[in-house]
This record gives C-alpha cells, sequence and structure tokens, in this order.
C-alpha cells in the first residue's frame, strides 16, 4: 500500500471542478443577497426617529464643545 496521493481521473475531476464552481456561485449570490438586507437595514436606521433624535443630540454636543 502507497501512502501516496492518488490523481483522480480526468471525469473526477471535471465534476469536482463545477462542484466548486457551483459551490463559489452560490456564495455570490449569498453575498449579494447580504449586501441588500445590509442595505436595507442601514436605510430603516436612517430613516428611523431615534437615529434623527441621537444626530441632533450629536450636533448639539458638538456645538456646545465649540
Amino acid at each position: 500500500m502507497s501512502n501516496q496521493p492518488r490523481i483522480p481521473d480526468p471525469e473526477t475531476r471535471r465534476r469536482s471542478v463545477e462542484k466548486l464552481k457551483e459551490v463559489c456561485r452560490q456564495f455570490d449570490e449569498l453575498n449579494e443577497l447580504l449586501d441588500r438586507a445590509i442595505a436595507s437595514a442601514e436605510a430603516d436606521i436612517r430613516n428611523s426617529p431615534s437615529y434623527a433624535y441621537r444626530t441632533r443630540q450629536q450636533q448639539k454636543r458638538r456645538q456646545m464643545e465649540i
């Protein structure tokens, strides 16, 4: 018995490459979905009344420091 790694036949390599390409495509889709979700959450935060309140409070504090 040899401990040398066996190089798979071309068909097995082709299938493995195709599977890896599919996994990469799925990860790309997931990243795009997450990017859209993050952008949506950030927009919701920017449009929230509490965000506007905190922003005004920070501006007031900055003006008082000057």
